[in-house]
């Protein structure tokens, strides 16, 4: 057996897809060490996959150095269209309170997105990859956890100070280890996705959904559109489908030939899947943490999976930096199960909520949509009880134990469809242009993720902010003054200071005479409590 003890303050992550590579080079993002392990001998780029990015994520992808080629790349679309047996219902489009430098919701294969962080990875050199390596033992103590791989040449342990678990469906076992439970649901219906390349004009920058059309009738169908002349079509399908029955019988060239015609087309890739929906116990374990698909599984509608996986990877790894580096105690850690799990089980109702919608479970449901959609038409109200997934949004940690609430910004609830909460704490700052002394311009997120962040208004004694941020942490911190374009979307008071995470996401509001008020807001940010 060969044993391989990491250097200090490094941390394994278990499962080289999108989340896990993410996760690694956001951690050494932070100056950390990683290992990453799969158990695959190399990568295996077979099918589009995740396809669905969102602003946000793209946003989190930028700091790492991919989430402007993948824009650049991806087909961009800013329009969800509904329909029903033809009619078409509404078309979401999606508020943007800052000035993003991305748009809404970006489609690219995940094969490239992992081809593509795979580029960045190997240019790392705090990043040590490892191939070939089945994890099949994950065990802890209070130095470190220790990780039993099986790879070609023999049995091989893994030691590191934390770890990730971003496995996905192979994570099993090592839950199991952990002592976690991944209770849940499986949907009877399947679903049947082929990528077709085709020119298809007028449907290159939507996302469109159709009720119950002709040509798949009592069921539905989502259409998406990829780069390259690619369209990724999702039909809902009986639960005896049998895919290479269809192919065989010519059934499926009919299939596709219904919704694009005498069109000359190619399958790109096809697949048949059934949905399940299941969260973790637990997201953390002791030094263990888990994201992605090993700690949530929910239906693609809404494209909540990929998106809420990266959100996981950010998370962990600012937190897991900030303890390994001294600046946080590992309670800090705990904020990572309470804000995920809580990011999970909503993603699980939400999506849950639409399946129930696309697929009744009964003859009372069955006829409690029906009616809405008829009506729908005509009626704004039955339009906004149509589910047909509430596409991708950053979870709001309104309720952290990280996060100073402020009665003046109190959280309003869960926006309609497309838009998103005004700022305020516990909710991602919008991201805008700020100035620079020199002139130049840098965006708000950028600056965010570098450490702790103190933004303060025209008014607050910035000298006075420094010194209490020195005393209240030692992370590396940055105070910018609010004014302009900023001022204006945040609707700050003169004499306000904005604590953001090194997430972006706002931490506090407090007013900046409140020396103490803000003394315990940024030690409860670094969960050291008030």
């Amino acid at each position: 057996m060969t044993t391989k003890k990491a250097p200090a303050g490094t941390v394994a992550v278990l499962g080289n897809g999108p989340v896990g590579q993410t996760t690694a080079l956001l951690l050494a993002r932070w100056g950390i060490r990683v290992i990453l392990l799969d158990a695959r001998a190399e990568r295996d780029p077979v099918g589009s996959k995740a396809i669905c990015q969102q602003r946000d994520v793209l946003d989190v992808w930028d700091a790492i150095g991919v989430g402007s080629q993948l824009a650049e790349e991806g087909v961009t679309w800013e329009c969800a269209r509904t329909f029903h047996r033809g009619e078409e219902l509404f078309a979401q489009t999606f508020v943007d309170r800052g000035r993003s430098a991305f748009p809404p919701f970006v489609n690219i294969s995940q094969a490239r997105t992992e081809e593509l962080l795979d580029e960045r990875i190997a240019s790392n050199p705090l990043i040590d990859v490892r191939w070939g390596h089945c994890v099949t033992a994950v065990e802890q103590n209070d130095d470190g956890v220790t990780i039993g791989c099986e790879n070609p040449g023999g049995p091989v342990v893994v030691r590191a100070d934390y770890s990730v678990v971003a496995l996905g469906s192979r994570a099993g076992r090592i839950r199991e280890q952990l002592g976690i439970r991944f209770e849940g649901r499986s949907f009877d219906d399947k679903f049947l996705i082929c990528d077709i390349r085709a020119d298809i004009p007028g449907w290159a920058n939507e996302r469109r959904f159709y009720f119950d059309p002709e040509w798949n009738p009592g069921r539905q169908v989502l259409i998406h559109p990829c780069p390259d002349s690619t369209f990724r079509i999702d039909w809902q399908v009986p639960g005896e489908y049998d895919l290479d029955e269809e192919v065989a019988s010519g059934a499926l060239d009919t299939r596709i030939r219904r919704i694009i015609g005498d069109t000359e087309y190619s399958i790109v890739w096809k697949s048949v899947y059934r949905f399940h929906s299941r969260v973790a116990s637990r997201m953390r374990v002791g030094r263990v943490l888990l994201a992605g698909d090993a700690a949530h599984i929910v239906s693609p509608f809404g494209a909540r999976g990929l998106n809420s996986g990266v959100a996981d990877a950010e998370n962990a790894a600012w937190k897991l930096a900030f303890v390994i580096k001294g600046w946080a105690d590992e309670e800090l850690l705990e904020s990572y199960h309470s804000e995920r799990h809580a990011a999970a089980l909503e993603n699980i109702a939400i999506t849950t909520a639409t399946m129930d919608f696309l697929v009744p479970q009964n003859e009372s449901q069955s006829r409690r949509r029906l009616t809405i959609l008829e009506a729908a038409v005509n009626d704004a109200q039955a339009r906004a009880q149509v589910d047909s997934g509430r596409l991708a949004e950053p979870f709001w940690y309104v309720d952290s134990t990280l996060t100073t609430l402020d009665p003046a910004r109190p959280f309003p609830g869960r926006p309609a469809r497309g838009f998103v909460p005004d700022a305020g704490p516990g909710i991602l700052i919008p991201d805008v242009p700020i100035p620079l002394a020199d002139c130049s311009a840098v965006r708000l997120r950028e600056v965010a993720r570098s450490g702790v962040l103190l933004l303060c208004g025209p008014d607050v004694d910035v000298a006075s902010v420094r010194r209490i941020a020195a005393e209240a942490t030692a992370a590396p911190t940055q105070v910018h003054d609010i004014g302009g374009a900023l001022a204006t979307t945040l609707s700050s008071g003169s004499t306000d200071v904005w604590l953001i995470r090194p997430d972006a996401y706002v931490s506090a509001v407090i007013d900046g005479a409140d020396a103490a008020g803000l003394r315990s807001a940024i030690r409860r940010v670094t969960g050291r409590g008030a």
